[in-house]
């Protein structure tokens, strides 16, 4: 088993929160992978490259100029980390995450963030794929309505009219992109604990979270 705490989930469902709440809760690292995508995305656009070249995706991903420093990420010195977080380079990060050259380029760098202290790690298939052996796996989740109500807070719309919609029918098909991707698709396995987030805040989830660890481990958190 390794030290490692994987929580996997779709869009928006606030996995990042709970994922990076968790992890200064144990004094453990923490890893946003989607971030990783996110930056190979935007990466490729400021490069004017497509989002289909393979290839030079590839290329990009292994040699990303990131770094991460607390929770701002910057991308060749510039800070990136709002401009990572909108709908359409989230939508390009479902575009190149489905490249198998781009995944593996990717695969040892997310590895590498294991230390002895442990670490959280977020995205769709760190239990699946990049941490099988992590002692606690868990898929957290909420409807695409729900999300797309939290997403619209968080950036002050209303959760009614044109603007509403459109976040909704991002998610709707960041979704459908993600579990129909023929690499690593977005799934929950038979050994990953099921999270869903619809009634419960952010705080209510992160002690759900330590709870398990706790008791899967026999432990105090």
């Amino acid at each position: 088993m390794q030290k490692v705490i994987t929580i996997d989930g779709p869009s928006a469902s606030g996995k990042g929160t709970v994922a990076a709440r968790v992890a200064a809760h144990l004094g453990w690292a923490y890893l946003d992978s989607g971030a990783l995508y996110r930056l190979t995305a935007l990466f490729a656009k400021n490069q004017q490259i497509a989002w289909n070249n393979e290839a030079e995706l590839a290329k990009l991903a292994a040699r990303l100029p990131v770094q991460f420093d607390g929770q701002k990420i910057f991308l060749n010195q510039k800070d990136v980390t709002n401009e990572i977080r909108i709908e359409a380079i989230g939508m390009g990060a479902s575009e190149v995450a489905k490249l198998p050259g781009v995944r593996l380029a990717l695969l040892q760098r997310q590895r590498d963030f294991l230390t002895e202290r442990g670490l959280v790690a977020d995205g769709r298939d760190m239990g699946s794929v990049v941490f099988p052996d992590a002692c606690l796996k868990i898929f957290l989740t909420a409807p695409p309505e729900i999300r797309a109500q939290r997403r619209a807070k968080q950036i002050n719309i209303s959760l009614q009219g044109v603007e509403f919609e459109k976040i909704l029918a991002d998610i709707q098909a960041r979704d459908e992109a993600d579990r129909n991707r023929a690499v690593a698709p977005l799934q929950r396995l038979p050994d990953t604990l099921l999270l869903d987030t619809s009634d419960l805040t952010i705080e209510e989830s992160v002690k759900k979270v330590l709870d398990w660890y706790s008791k899967k481990n026999n432990l105090s958190v």
